[in-house]
C-alpha cells in the first residue's frame, strides 16, 4: 500500500464522517458559500503578479514537519503582499497538518485565489471548499477515474470554482482532460518514491493543449527555473517547501522574487 493509498483510504473515512457532522444544507448556509470566487487565470496572468501560487503547508509525508510555528495570517498575507497569484492552502489534517479553518483563515485576509489543496474524491469536499472560501480546487488523476473528474468538475464550475488537474506523466494527462478543467498542473514529484525533478514539466509541456493554463508544481526552489518554465508555456508555479522550510517564509518569498 503506497502513501498515497493510504492517504485516499483515510480520506474516504474523513469524508463519511464529515458528513455525518455537517449537512449539505449547512455547507450551503455558510457565508462564503455564495460569494463570487476569484478567476484563476486573470491573477495567473496579471502582469503585476508572479505566477507564484505559494503554499501554506506544515508537514508533509516524506519531509515530516516542514513548519509548524508560524500562523495562516502571517505567512499568506505576507505571501500576497510579495505578488503571488494565488495561495494554497493544505486542508488534510492526518497527513499534512493542515485545518479546514485554515482556509477560512487564510480568506479573511486576502483578496486573491485560494486553492483548497486536499484530495478530492466526493462532491461534498467540492461543496465544502466553496463553503469555507476557497476559489480554486484540485482534482488529482492518479487518484481519480475520467467519470470523477467528469463529476466532480462539473459540480465545482457549476459553483463557480476554478478546477486545477495534477497529472504526473502522460497517461494520466491523455485520459483524463476535460473541457471543465481551467488549469493542468504538472507534479514533478514522483508518487512511488517522492523523489523530484522539474524535467517532468518540460517533458508533458507539449502535450497539454493550450487553451489550459500550465502549472509547475514541486521542484521549484530558484527564479531560473521559473524563467525557463515560463518558455515552455507554464504561467503558474505551485512552491510550498521552498518558502515554508524557512523560520519566516514571507521573508523567503520577498527574496526569491526579487530574481524574477
Amino acid at each position: 500500500m503506497t502513501i498515497l493509498d493510504k492517504i485516499v483510504a483515510n480520506k474516504r473515512k474523513e469524508v463519511a464522517n464529515a458528513k455525518t457532522r455537517v449537512s449539505y444544507t449547512k455547507l450551503e448556509e455558510a457565508e462564503h458559500f455564495s460569494r463570487e470566487t476569484y478567476s484563476f487565470r486573470e491573477f495567473l496572468l496579471a502582469p503585476d503578479r508572479t505566477g507564484i501560487i505559494a503554499e501554506f503547508k506544515r508537514r508533509s509525508p516524506s519531509k515530516g514537519i516542514i513548519n509548524d510555528k508560524v500562523t495562516v495570517k502571517q505567512v499568506t498575507t505576507a505571501y500576497a503582499a510579495a505578488g503571488a497569484s494565488a495561495l494554497s492552502v493544505l486542508t488534510d489534517k492526518q497527513f499534512f497538518m493542515g485545518q479546514k479553518v485554515d482556509v477560512k483563515k487564510a480568506r479573511a485576509y486576502n483578496n486573491i485565489p485560494i486553492l483548497r489543496k486536499d484530495f478530492m474524491i466526493d462532491e461534498y469536499q467540492v461543496i465544502e471548499a466553496k463553503a469555507m472560501g476557497a476559489d480554486v480546487i484540485l482534482l488529482i488523476a492518479a487518484i481519480l477515474t475520467p467519470a470523477e473528474i467528469d463529476k466532480l468538475a462539473t459540480l465545482a464550475k457549476s459553483l463557480g470554482l476554478n478546477v486545477l488537474l495534477e497529472v504526473h506523466n502522460l497517461e494520466e494527462l491523455e485520459r483524463s482532460i476535460h473541457p471543465q478543467l481551467d488549469a493542468i498542473g504538472v507534479n514533478n514529484r514522483n508518487l512511488a518514491d517522492f523523489t523530484v525533478s522539474v524535467d517532468t514539466s518540460f517533458q508533458l509541456a507539449k502535450h497539454i493543449p493550450d487553451e489550459f493554463l500550465k502549472v509547475s508544481e514541486s521542484a521549484i526552489s530558484n527564479t531560473e527555473v521559473i524563467k525557463e518554465l515560463k518558455q515552455a508555456g507554464f504561467s503558474g508555479f505551485l512552491i510550498g517547501e521552498n518558502f515554508m522550510k524557512e523560520e519566516d517564509p514571507g521573508a523567503a518569498i520577498r527574496e526569491f522574487v526579487k530574481g524574477l
